[in-house]
């Protein structure tokens, strides 16, 4: 499973339970969204225990965190999935928006490198 353009990509490792994200993720508003939230919807259903490592993501606009909010929201409702947020501490938008998400979903583990 893979989404890639001129700009991102993002992939799902099945071997390791881990959703990459990498590039500059921009897109206009929740619609354009929804391809990545499917990506995200459809790993979940398959494994409770995953990872979504964000590290080489260099830029997420405001759309993109509320989907990444959404997202959240779902899993914690879904009650029963072990999530994992990697991020790197050199990307100021991600040491505190994951750390919002965390307010979100207290049960999200948080990993910086």
């Amino acid at each position: 499973m893979e989404i890639k353009t001129d700009d991102y990509q993002i992939w799902h490792d099945t071997e390791t339970s881990t959703v990459f994200f990498r590039g500059f993720l921009r897109l206009a508003g929740m619609e354009e969204y929804r391809p990545v939230m499917e990506l995200l919807m459809t790993v979940i259903e398959k494994t409770p225990n995953f990872t979504i490592n964000l590290q080489e993501l260099e830029f997420l606009n405001s759309s993109g965190i509320s989907m990444l909010s959404m997202f959240v929201i779902k899993v914690r409702e879904k009650g029963n999935v072990n999530l994992v947020l990697q991020g790197s501490e050199k990307i100021l938008w991600q040491t505190k928006s994951l750390k919002n998400l965390q307010r979100l979903m207290p049960g999200i583990k948080l990993e910086f490198i």
